[in-house]
């Protein structure tokens, strides 16, 4: 983002400094020498930021701050200083600064603070934006992704978006997003205008799941009154999303496969067959691949479904994406709520960061939300997260489970942890992901079941 800059120091080699620096990386900078001129300048245009000498002549930094938010609400200001005095610091976070900087001789301080707000007010845009526009949320351009999984994810996403007509599998664990995703290929898709119908397989007892996907005529059934259109036709020229499609019933398993087959479908107690034209896309936290081995689920409506997958990775191994995605919840339940909350303190972002969210980014809104309720600064404290986060235990053993091989990411703080909790950690991570099939685990381990169950009682001992 290039932004509109406001540099108001009464020293003139100090402001020229700050002026062409900020200038140099392509913003739009302009310097003032004192409060008044500030002022006068904000009422004509108000900048995205203001840089705001604390000690001038005249009117002082406080008291240009205290006038400055009334006429300019929306823009940021970073106190600076070669001072650093506690109480001028509060003072001026109280009255709504949004930083305090104190000046050095290199001024190396300034760009890692600009460049902080710079990407708040970013997410803000981002946020007002996307509550304006119902569609918004779901551009690809508006979908903040750092991790290198999901830049992978999104740009395979865009390409599919772009056909039409193909299936799309989503799988991944609870919580990550994959109705979220579903929508973004609809939204960036041609089928855009038309309806995007999502429904949860396990939501709808399976004796009227019938009549509500393909619908019902009338007299049908007792208490078929009238005609009823369903999700099939209510999907037409859209985009029709089954979540949990693994807990699909058998029998509905089989009428779907030949909707997909034959593109037509008769409404309940119907006679004439009626045509239909939608994307189909499916979620799932369950294998397929496993359940269709173990004969729960039909293998030939696997294969109707599984044209392109998708696997969403956990929010755990996305680590770059929880600051973004915390940013993002911070700005929109702020709106929601009526708090200008415009940052979290580096403690609680190191918590936030540690977690291992089993719940995934639905766990990751809960916790924001939550904090938010309880937070009246306009910084978000590590006081305002739940306790589970502030007394978690560190994770040593992670599970990354992706694709058919699970790998694991190993932690371990120097000094805190030693070769002996590495290995416990290990093997039990490995015993979980294994449904505490010792066999299975001691292969995956490279070793015999004997050695596995000699480490296991070692351990036991231990504790």
């Amino acid at each position: 983002m290039q932004a509109t800059i406001y540099v108001t120091d009464d020293e003139p080699a100090i402001r020229s400094a700050i002026v062409k620096r900020l200038s140099r990386r392509h913003h739009t900078v302009t310097g003032f020498e004192s409060g008044e001129e500030v002022i006068r300048a904000v009422t004509q245009h108000a900048p995205d930021l203001i840089l705001l000498d604390l000690k001038m002549p005249g009117m002082g930094g406080v008291e240009t701050l205290r006038q400055l938010r009334p006429i300019a609400p929306q823009t940021l200001i970073i106190m600076l200083t070669a001072y650093g005095t506690v109480e001028d610091a509060v003072e001026a976070m109280r009255l709504g600064a949004y930083d305090f900087l104190i000046k050095s001789v290199d001024l190396s301080g300034v760009d890692p603070v600009v460049d902080r707000a710079i990407e708040f007010l970013t997410l803000r845009h981002r946020v007002e934006f996307s509550l304006e526009d119902q569609n918004s949320p779901y551009a690809l351009s508006n979908i903040d992704a750092r991790s290198p999984a999901m830049q992978l994810l999104l740009g395979q996403v865009r390409d599919v978006a772009q056909n039409a007509k193909s299936t799309v599998l989503l799988q991944g664990e609870t919580g990550t997003g994959k109705e979220f995703l579903a929508r973004v290929i609809h939204c960036n898709s041609p089928r855009a205008s038309g309806p995007f119908v999502a429904v949860n397989c396990t939501a709808i007892p399976k004796e009227l799941f019938e009549s509500e996907l393909f619908g019902h005529e009338r007299g049908a059934f007792t208490g078929a009154h009238q005609r009823k259109r369903g999700l099939l036709e209510k999907a037409e020229g859209g985009t029709l999303f089954l979540d949990e499609i693994g807990d699909l019933d058998p029998a509905m398993q089989a009428k779907l496969l030949r909707v997909l087959q034959e593109r037509t479908f008769r409404r309940v107690g119907g006679t004439e067959d009626l045509s239909v034209d939608f994307r189909l896309m499916t979620a799932t936290n369950r294998d397929l691949k496993k359940d269709t081995a173990r004969g729960s689920f039909r293998e030939d409506l696997f294969f109707r479904l599984n044209v392109v997958t998708f696997e969403l990775p956990p929010l755990r191994v996305r680590t770059e994406d929880i600051l973004p995605l915390s940013m993002q919840a911070m700005l929109r339940f702020g709106k929601e709520f009526g708090k200008e909350v415009v940052d979290i303190e580096p403690e609680a972002q190191e918590l936030l960061q540690r977690y291992s969210y089993p719940g995934n980014i639905r766990e990751l809104q809960n916790i924001i939300e939550r904090a938010m309720i309880l937070c009246h600064d306009k910084t978000l404290t590590a006081g305002c997260l739940p306790r589970e986060l502030r007394e978690q235990a560190p994770h040593i053993a992670v599970a990354m489970a992706q694709g058919e091989h699970p790998s694991l990411r190993i932690e371990m703080v120097l000094g805190q942890q030693t070769l002996a909790d590495i290995e416990s950690a290990l093997i039990e991570e490995v015993v979980r992901l294994s449904d505490h099939n010792k066999t299975l685990a001691a292969k995956h381990l490279g070793l015999t079941r004997f050695a596995l169950d000699r480490r296991l009682k070692k351990q036991m001992e231990q504790d």
